[in-house]
């Protein structure tokens, strides 16, 4: 496996393996569901399913995955999106995302001015909320998690 490639989770892993084991069904071929987890885990480069599960087994997640669809405000304003990118950052639950709002957002309130933001890049914690603050006090992204 490539150092670079993020591991999914283990339920991910697990639903892999299960899908795998109905495809090989329909095909004839019954593996046991221990048999296609051992498969998932050699396909990631992993010797057997204990040592996939020892490398990702308990480690926290990120609030977000790639690709999923996200509601919420940036900077007091509404927006749904999609994330395209995310970087975990520690094993408190803090990762970078980036963000693809599916309408651009004004970020200014002044009525003469306008700066719209089709994407962003942020920290968020595991609630979802970045630790920086707009000049009301409020986190500058906040997820509907």
């Amino acid at each position: 496996m490539n150092d670079s490639t993020p591991l999914p989770a283990l339920d991910a892993l697990k639903n892999q393996a299960k899908r795998l084991r109905a495809r090989l069904a329909e095909d004839g071929d019954f593996l046991s569901h221990s048999e296609t987890l051992e498969l998932v885990a050699r396909q990631y480069g992993y010797r057997d399913w204990n040592t996939i599960h020892a490398a990702c087994g308990n480690r926290p997640r990120t609030p977000v995955a790639v690709g999923a669809q996200v509601s919420g405000h940036y900077l007091g304003q509404p927006f749904t999106g999609e994330v395209i990118g995310v970087q975990k950052l520690s094993d408190n639950g803090r990762a970078r995302i980036t963000l693809d709002f599916h309408e651009p957002v004004d970020v200014v309130k002044f009525d003469s001015f306008s700066a719209f933001r089709k994407r962003v890049s942020c920290v968020i914690g595991a609630d979802g909320r970045t630790a920086e603050k707009t000049s009301d006090g409020q986190p500058q992204m906040i997820l509907t998690l």
